[in-house]
C-alpha cells in the first residue's frame, strides 16, 4: 500500500533541501569518476581526464561536512526529545538496518565488476560473494574494523562514520549531564555571550585545519579525514543547541563565505604547486600541512556560510507561511504542491543515498562501451542513473512498511 509523505511538525525544510542537493551531487559525482584518471572507480571509461578533480574541488571541501554538520543540528533535537539512550536506538533503527541490508545485498556488485575487469576474479557473482565475505580484524582503522581482499563498506562509509558519531555523541551528552548543573550553565552562558563577537563562528575552523594538517586526508572518504568528520557533526550540534549560536551563523555567513574562498585560494596555490611534490594528501612537508590546514579551515568557513544563507531562506519562507496564514488565506496550490515535495524528498534522501553508488556502477558499465563521445556517455550515465534511482525508491522502497524500514526510511 502507498504512502503518502508527510513532514514532521517543526522540521527545517532547507535541511532536507540540503541532504537532497548532496545526494543528487553524488550522482553527478561518482558518474564522472567513471571518466576520472586519478580515481581507480569501479567502472572506467577507455578515455579518461585529469580536469575532474579541479572542476569538483569547490564542492568537495564542503559537500560531505555540510552533510555531517547538519545531521548534528538533527541530532541535537533528537537527543533532547528521546534522551542518549533513545537517540541511540532510533540510530541503530535509522542507519544501522540499511547499512547491514546494504552491506549483504548491495555493496558486493560493484567490486565484482571491478574484479571482473582487472582480471583478478572470471567467476560469477553468486561464487564472488562469499569472498567479499572473507574478512579479518584491523582495530587500527576504527571505526572501520573489517578488512579484506574485496571486503569494502563502499560509499556506506558515510553511515559507519555517522553511526559511529551518533555513539559518540549519546556518550558525551552523558558526560555532561554528570557536571553539576550550574557549572554546566556558566560554560553555556560564556559561549553563548561568546558567540556574539563578530566572527566568533569561525574559530573552530582552526581546530578542524589542525585536525586535517595533523591527520591525513583520506580520498576514500571524499578527500576527508574521518576525525574531521567528528568536528563537523559535533559543530551542527552545538549550533543548534542555543539560538545565539544560530544567529551568529546567520549574521556572519557572508564573512564565512569570504574567509573560506581566501583560505580555499590559498590552499589550492598550494596544492597546484609545492604540495604536489610529496603528496598533498599525505605528505608531512611544510607545504602539505600548510594545504591541508587551510583545507579544514576552507571547509569549516563555507559550512557555516551555507547553513547561515539556508537559516535565511529557510526564515523567509516560514514568515511567508505564517504571514498568509494570519491573513486568513490558506496557501496556494504551488505551496500545498511545495511541501508535499519537500516530505517526499526529505524521506527519500537515504534510500536514495543506500541505492545510488550501485546503481551509477550497473549503468555505467554497458555505458562506457558504447561508441560516444565521453560528455555523452556521461549526461547517459546520469540521466539513466536518476530514472532507475526515482524508479526503485517509488516502486519497490516507499510502498510498504518493511522496505521502508530496511532501507532507513521514516516509518
Amino acid at each position: 500500500m502507498e504512502r503518502r509523505p508527510t513532514r514532521q511538525p517543526g522540521r527545517r525544510g532547507e535541511l532536507d533541501a540540503v541532504r537532497a542537493a548532496v545526494v543528487a551531487g553524488l550522482v553527478l559525482f561518482h558518474a564522472a569518476l567513471v571518466f576520472d584518471a586519478r580515481d581507480d572507480f569501479y567502472v572506467k571509461n577507455a578515455e579518461t581526464t585529469e580536469l575532474t578533480t579541479y572542476v569538483v574541488a569547490p564542492v568537495v571541501v564542503c559537500a560531505m561536512p555540510l552533510l555531517f554538520a547538519v545531521a548534528g543540528v538533527g541530532a541535537w533535537g533528537s537527543v533532547r526529545r528521546r534522551g542518549p539512550a533513545g537517540y541511540v536506538r532510533e540510530r541503530m533503527l535509522r542507519l544501522g538496518v540499511p547499512l547491514v541490508v546494504a552491506l549483504v545485498v548491495l555493496l558486493p556488485f560493484p567490486p565484482w565488476l571491478r574484479a571482473r575487469a582487472d582480471g583478478t576474479w572470471t567467476g560469477s557473482y553468486l561464487a564472488f560473494w562469499p569472498r567479499f565475505f572473507a574478512v579479518r580484524l584491523e582495530p587500527g582503522d576504527f571505526p572501520f574494523v573489517l578488512d579484506g581482499e574485496h571486503f569494502e563498506t563502499g560509499h556506506l562509509w558515510f553511515l559507519v562514520l555517522l553511526l559511529t558519531w551518533a555513539f559518540t555523541l549519546a556518550a558525551l551528552v552523558r558526560l555532561v549531564r554528570l557536571v553539576p548543573g550550574d557549572v554546566a550553565h556558566r560554560v553555556r552562558e560564556r559561549l553563548g555571550s561568546a558567540a556574539g563577537g563578530r566572527g566568533a563562528v569561525l574559530v573552530p575552523a582552526v581546530a578542524v585545519g589542525a585536525v586535517c594538517a595533523a591527520h591525513e586526508l583520506e580520498e576514500g572518504f571524499a578527500a576527508w579525514s574521518r576525525w574531521a568528520y567528528l568536528l563537523f557533526f559535533l559543530g551542527g550540534v552545538v549550533l543548534a543547541s542555543d539560538e545565539r549560536f544560530r544567529a551568529a551563523v546567520r549574521r556572519d555567513a557572508g564573512l564565512a563565505g569570504l574567509a573560506g574562498l581566501v583560505a580555499f585560494a590559498a590552499g589550492m596555490a598550494l596544492f597546484l604547486g609545492p604540495a604536489q611534490e610529496v603528496g598533498a594528501f599525505t605528505g608531512d612537508g611544510a607545504a602539505q600541512l600548510a594545504f591541508r590546514f587551510l583545507y579544514g579551515v576552507a571547509g569549516w568557513c563555507w559550512v557555516v556560510a551555507l547553513l547561515g544563507y539556508l537559516d535565511r531562506w529557510g526564515a523567509r519562507r516560514r514568515a511567508a507561511t505564517a504571514g498568509g496564514a494570519s491573513h486568513g488565506t490558506d496557501p496556494v496550490p504551488e505551496r500545498a504542491w511545495r511541501r508535499r515535495a519537500w516530505a517526499y524528498l526529505g524521506a527519500a534522501v537515504l534510500p536514495l543515498y543506500v541505492l545510488h553508488q550501485p546503481v551509477v556502477v550497473a549503468v555505467a558499465h554497458p555505458v562506457v562501451r558504447w561508441d560516444l563521445p565521453a560528455p555523452v556517455k556521461y549526461a547517459a550515465i546520469v540521466v539513466l542513473s536518476c530514472v532507475v534511482l526515482v524508479a526503485v525508491h517509488d516502486l519497490l522502497v516507499r510502498r510498504t512498511r518493511v522496505t521502508r524500514v530496511l532501507l532507513g526510511m521514516r516509518a
